[in-house]
């Protein structure tokens, strides 16, 4: 009995000993391709915080630069054209900036226009206007039932140094007519190409 309790107690310690064996290479394993997920996990968040993946993650963040169509000086004034699309049902629509660097408080007054009827726009681009060389004529800024132009209104003016947008909605040309100028107050005229919107 003492040879078989010997043979099975040296079995069982044989077999503790293999699966010890293989728990902890198990376990050892386990351990060493965690510690390479973390170190792969810190390198490659690491080029995310201050490599090319951030950059790539701010490229396509930020907003895409505008194309500028024209651009025109004057007064300190600088207007930019970025967008003038025919819209399907008649109109046109021309997009911008205008960034005052004149040093001084801007409040649009002389864009606004002469006509009695638009007085009530405030500092505004309403007395913009499409002219059409080819067919001579000028388009106006269109306007609701009330005289409100379809267009943006500088509430509170625009400061110096800062760069802000502007819309304005005109009667279509005829479709054969595919450059403009485009003018508001003192500013020269900006020749712009119009589009097909969607």
């Amino acid at each position: 009995m003492s040879i078989r309790h010997t043979t099975k107690g040296r079995t069982v310690l044989t077999a503790v000993a293999i699966t010890t064996g293989l728990v902890l290479t198990v376990a050892g394993c386990g351990g060493g391709d965690g510690d390479k997920d973390k170190d792969a996990s810190s390198s490659s968040s690491s080029p995310a915080k201050g490599g090319e993946g951030e950059d790539d993650k701010q490229e396509s963040g930020a907003p895409p630069a505008q194309q500028v169509l024209a651009e025109v000086k004057g007064g300190g004034l600088t207007l930019a054209v970025t967008s003038a699309t025919r819209d399907g049902g008649g109109f046109v629509t021309v997009e911008g900036t205008v960034t005052n660097g004149s040093g001084k408080s801007w409040v649009a007054a002389d864009w606004r226009g002469d006509e009695r009827e638009l007085a009530g726009n405030g500092g505004s681009i309403a007395g913009a206007g499409l002219i059409d060389k080819t067919g001579r004529k000028k388009y106006l800024v269109l306007r609701d039932t009330e005289g409100r132009c379809l267009c943006t209104r500088f509430t509170g003016g625009v400061q110096p140094g800062e760069t802000t947008e502007w819309f304005a909605q005109f009667p279509a040309p005829p479709e054969g007519t595919n450059e403009v100028d485009f003018q508001v107050g003192a500013m020269p005229p900006a020749s712009i190409d119009l589009s097909e919107g969607e």
